[in-house]
């Protein structure tokens, strides 16, 4: 229950949130995982209505505007969002509930109260996800704070692990150093492009080495005119006047 962002309205996860805990979707963590990290792994994709189709995964969903334009654009993919704070995951989740009592659609978004780095590391088994979108993430601009930032090392391979071949890490970002530190790590994990023609008048880019290939941001396909996402933070951020940054990490 909130009454913050929902302004006096109870909001009410049921039947979109992830329960947690014994007995719920995501049970505790075995005694066992310690020694094999794979023992506390979850089929994510049985918590949807048709857990055959592709899943997507939005890490720090705010307040669900990307999950509902999405969602709604393809039934015929599973989304799961995961957003930390507990406020922002009640006024999606409540949101998206009532789109599916009102509309009957939104049937494939489901959404997750918890830190997305652990539930990477910890839960999801190995090439389950077709995509992972990273959309305007806490930059965590103090420099004593920068362990905190989602793309590091260990997330980059956490999320090479979790996406099936020729899947994506969709980034974007508004923060010019924040995205200066993102390259630094794209460069460790990316290839270098090498590109032949196999056809006149075309190309086609080979890898040779590493994790990922990296790839131009293209907008989202529920995005509006001269949008890049269409969630709420690149809204007020594009009325600013900010820049915005992106990139495509494909899973070789």
């Amino acid at each position: 229950m909130s009454f913050g962002l929902g302004r006096g309205r109870e909001l009410d996860d049921s039947g979109v949130g992830v329960r947690i805990g014994p007995g719920g979707d995501l049970p505790p963590l075995p005694d066992g995982v310690a020694g094999d990290p794979r023992a506390g792994h979850v089929d994510l994709r049985a918590w949807f209505p048709h857990p055959e189709h592709p899943l997507e995964i939005e890490i720090g969903s705010g307040k669900g505007t990307f999950l509902v334009q999405q969602g709604a654009l393809r039934p015929e993919t599973n989304y799961l969002g995961i957003e930390y704070a507990r406020e922002f995951y009640l006024y999606a989740a409540d949101r998206i509930r009532r789109r599916v009592e009102a509309a009957g659609d939104l049937t494939n978004v489901r959404m997750l109260n918890t830190d997305a780095f652990e539930f990477l590391c910890w839960r999801v088994p190995d090439a389950c996800a077709r995509v992972i979108h990273l959309y305007f993430a806490d930059p965590w601009p103090k420099t004593r704070h920068h362990k905190r930032r989602m793309v590091r090392d260990e997330f980059l391979r956490q999320c090479r692990r979790v996406l099936e071949p020729g899947g994506e890490l969709r980034i974007v970002t508004d923060h010019a150093e924040y995205w200066a530190w993102m390259e630094e790590h794209f460069a460790r994990w990316c290839l270098p492009l090498v590109a032949r023609h196999s056809v006149p008048g075309s190309e086609e880019h080979r890898p040779t080495t590493g994790g990922f290939v990296r790839l131009p941001f293209d907008r989202a396909e529920s995005a509006g005119q001269d949008e890049v996402v269409g969630t709420n933070f690149e809204r007020k951020y594009k009325r600013e006047g900010r820049p915005f940054y992106g990139a495509i990490l494909k899973r070789i």
